[in-house]
C-alpha cells in the first residue's frame, strides 16, 4: 500500500527534536522556525511535557466521555485563569477543524439561523462546515458547497455593515481569525473586531474567534482578539494547545447554554490529551513564554524591517510574515537547504515564522544573519 499523495513534502526525515531544533536521519541539525504549522508552543519534547504524558500513560490513557474525567475540569480551571475567561465553558475535541466545526454548529443551535459571515483569504479547516467557510476553492468539494456562507473582504468595515443591514436577522455567526495564518499573516484591525462585536450584539449573531493559530499566547496575549479589547462568544483552539499531542477545544460564553447530545466526541478530552494540554499551560506560565514571544517577536520584526529587500513585515509576537519579491522566490527553499532552517509560506510570496514561544533571542539572531546571507547569495546569482 502507498500513501495517498496529497502533501508536497521536503525530502527530509526528522527523527529527533529538542527545543527549537530538529535532527534528520543523517544527523543534520535544523533550526525550526515553523513548529509544524504553529503546533510547537513550548519547544519540542519539553521535559515537563514528556514527564506529564509518561506519568499519565502509566495510569490510564483513554476512556470515553461517558465517565467523569477530573483532568478535564483541571484543564478548564487553568485555561480559564490564564486566558482571563474564567466564566466561559470548555468543550474538548481533537483538531482545529473540529473545533471550528463545533463552534459554527453551536452558534446555529443557539440562534436557530443558518447564514455565516466569513472573510477572504480565511482558513478554518477541512471538515465539511469548516471548509465551507474557508476561502479557497481548491479545498471545497462539491458536497461542501453551500449558499449559507457570505464571504466579505477582510478588514472592510463598510462591507460588514452593509451585509448586516441586508442579512442581519439571518446571520447565525461571524467567524474570523485574529491573524490570518494560511492567508498570509494578515492582522485583523482592532476597529474591525470591535465592529464585529457591536454588530453581533445588535443583530443577535455569534462572534466566533478562530484562535487555532493565533491563540494560546503566540501573539503575546492569550488570544490575539484580546488586542481589540473585545470578548468573543466562542473561541476555537488547537495547534499549540498540546505541543504536538492532538487536542483542541472551544470555550463558550456563559449565555450560550449546553444541552445533552448537542455536541460530542469519542477521543476529545481523553486523559492523555488533558495531561499534554495541562503541561503546556504549566510551562507557558512558569517560563513566562508569552513575555518571551513579545520580546523575541519584537526583535525579529525590527530586524526584518531593516532588511530592505523584504517588504511588509507584519504580525504580532511570534506570528510573523513578510513579502518576498520575485527575485528572492527561492529564499525559503535556500534557507532550508543551505542554512538548515525551517520556515513556512503562504502562496504566492509570503514567508511565515511560527516558532516555539520559547525561541531564544540568539536563535533569532542566527536566523537574521542566515537570511541576510541567502539574500546576498541570490543577489549575486541575479547579477
Amino acid at each position: 500500500m502507498n500513501l495517498f499523495d496529497v502533501y508536497p513534502i521536503n525530502n527530509i526525515a526528522i527523527v529527533k527534536a529538542k527545543g527549537s531544533y530538529v535532527w534528520d536521519d543523517k544527523g543534520e541539525q535544523y533550526l525550526d522556525l515553523y513548529g509544524g504549522h504553529a503546533v510547537i508552543s513550548i519547544g519540542h519534547t519539553h521535559p515537563h511535557w514528556v514527564q506529564r504524558i509518561e506519568e499519565q500513560l502509566k495510569k490510564i490513557a483513554f476512556y470515553s466521555n461517558s465517565i467523569k474525567i477530573p483532568l478535564q475540569q483541571e484543564l478548564a480551571a487553568k485555561l480559564g485563569r490564564l486566558s482571563g475567561k474564567e466564566d466561559y465553558q470548555l468543550f474538548l475535541c481533537n483538531s482545529g477543524a473540529e473545533a471550528n466545526e463545533n463552534a459554527l454548529k453551536l452558534a446555529s443551535f443557539y440562534n436557530n439561523r443558518k447564514k455565516v459571515v466569513a472573510f477572504t483569504r480565511s482558513f478554518h479547516g477541512r471538515t465539511s462546515l469548516a471548509v465551507s467557510v474557508t476561502d479557497n476553492k481548491n479545498y471545497i468539494a462539491p458536497v461542501n458547497e453551500t449558499g449559507n456562507v457570505i464571504f466579505l473582504p477582510f478588514n472592510d468595515e463598510q462591507a460588514l455593515e452593509d451585509c448586516f443591514a441586508k442579512n442581519g436577522k439571518e446571520i447565525s455567526s461571524v467567524i474570523i481569525e485574529g491573524i490570518q495564518g494560511v492567508g498570509g499573516i494578515n492582522v485583523a484591525e482592532d476597529s474591525f473586531l470591535e465592529k464585529i462585536r457591536s454588530l453581533c450584539d445588535e443583530y443577535g449573531a455569534v462572534y466566533i474567534a478562530d484562535s487555532v493559530q493565533c491563540g494560546y499566547g503566540r501573539t503575546g496575549k492569550f488570544f490575539s482578539h484580546d488586542f481589540a479589547g473585545v470578548k468573543a462568544d466562542i473561541y476555537s483552539m488547537a495547534k499549540g494547545m498540546g505541543n504536538g499531542f492532538p487536542v483542541a477545544g472551544i470555550i463558550i460564553a456563559p449565555h450560550i447554554k449546553p444541552k445533552h447530545f448537542q455536541l460530542g466526541t469519542t477521543f476529545g478530552g481523553n486523559h492523555l490529551a488533558c495531561a499534554a494540554a495541562l503541561a503546556v499551560l504549566e510551562v507557558l506560565e512558569s517560563e513566562k513564554l508569552l513575555g518571551n514571544a513579545v520580546m523575541v517577536g519584537k526583535y525579529l520584526k525590527e530586524a526584518l524591517k531593516n532588511i530592505p529587500e523584504l517588504k511588509n513585515v507584519r504580525g504580532r509576537g511570534l506570528m510573523i510574515g513578510f513579502d518576498v519579491p520575485e527575485g528572492l522566490k527561492d529564499l525559503k527553499k535556500n534557507l532550508l537547504l543551505n542554512q538548515k532552517i525551517f520556515t513556512g509560506e503562504a502562496k504566492p510570496n509570503v514567508i511565515r515564522l511560527l516558532p516555539s514561544l520559547a525561541l531564544k533571542k540568539r536563535d533569532a539572531e542566527d536566523f537574521i544573519e542566515a537570511i541576510k546571507e541567502e539574500i546576498a547569495a541570490l543577489a549575486v546569482q541575479e547579477a
